[in-house]
């Protein structure tokens, strides 16, 4: 099985910094893939027949980590619920997301939450953060902010970084808790400082405005930069907006153009009139030398949408 998308979540973000937003984000569960030799599969299923929890669990993981027929999937779910019997929280948080997504069984809320539920009270923390976006959202079980709360101020206290960036944003928008922008500051950190993308695009917003920390572009910048070099779309705009800026960073519009570029191929659209205006001010030298390094970046060298036609130059696109 291959990385799976699990809950949209609500997570500050920012475009261009001139306003606040929230906007839903997709985190991401990456199962572990297991090799899929077939010694590695029999040795496996004997353990898993012998009443081995782990080596069910593992069996299943595998079964549906190679392209698996129903066949596969009805295994999967069998060895899964048998590990689920055993108490094993990784099996019960698995089972729990394929029948959120309806995968290898129909999609049923109610399973989801009481499969994320038996693995979240053997305090596994992604399913504390996923029972939590069931609350969030009514899924399978009426809507309770204050129990979303509780649920994702456990996953972050386990310190699961979607976890802290989903308390974060409780904490943010006054939801199951008082507003408060400190607390939002605090999670976000813990998140970025676990590497994840969005929290520390989402920091630097308060780094940029000042919002309760002192106000520093630079440190915006680095957080950004972070972001974006993780592939974030929208720490690549923003990136591009600072460099258009000389804002924490030195004023460079052949950089500007460039993240602005790979943002837009990667889906953000937001800097589209920002790059525009950057291509009527720009020497045809400046132009260039955008072109060379997103050729490098790209070896398709395909031109995104929407460059003026005269630069005629090779653009990223992913």
């Amino acid at each position: 099985m291959n990385s799976r998308q699990l809950h949209s979540i609500s997570l500050i973000s920012f475009s261009l910094f001139l306003s606040v937003f929230v906007a839903a984000i997709s985190t991401t569960h990456a199962a572990p893939q297991s090799p899929q030799n077939h010694s590695l599969i029999s040795d496996l299923q004997s353990r898993a027949e012998q009443g081995d929890a782990d080596a069910q669990y593992r069996l299943a993981k595998t079964l549906l980590a190679r392209n698996p027929s129903p066949q596969d999937d009805q295994s999967a779910i069998k060895w899964l619920r048998a590990s689920v019997a055993q108490n094993n929280p990784n099996a019960a948080f698995l089972l729990g997301y394929l029948y959120e997504h309806g995968q290898g069984v129909p999609r049923d809320y109610a399973l989801a939450f009481q499969y994320y539920q038996a693995s979240a009270q053997l305090h596994y923390p992604s399913a504390e953060n996923n029972l939590a976006s069931l609350y969030q959202h009514g899924q399978g079980v009426p809507k309770n902010l204050g129990k979303a709360f509780e649920w994702y101020l456990l996953a972050a206290q386990h310190g699961n970084p979607i976890g802290q960036a989903n308390l974060a944003t409780l904490y943010y928008l006054g939801s199951g808790a008082p507003r408060d922008y400190a607390q939002t500051v605090r999670w976000l950190r813990a998140s970025a400082d676990s590497e994840f993308a969005d929290a520390q695009n989402s920091l630097a917003y308060f780094y940029f405005c000042g919002i309760a920390v002192q106000r520093d572009y630079t440190e915006a910048a680095r957080l950004v930069r972070l972001a974006a070099e993780k592939g974030l779309p929208s720490g690549e705009t923003n990136l591009a907006y600072l460099y258009e800026q000389g804002k924490g960073v030195p004023l460079d519009y052949v950089a500007a153009y460039t993240w602005y570029s790979r943002a837009i191929a990667a889906g953000d659209k937001s800097g589209s009139d920002h790059r525009k205006q950057l291509a009527h001010i720009m020497t045809r030298r400046q132009l260039e030398q955008a072109s060379a390094l997103l050729t490098a970046y790209s070896p398709s060298g395909s031109v995104p949408p929407s460059v003026p036609p005269s630069t005629a130059i090779t653009l990223f696109r992913h």
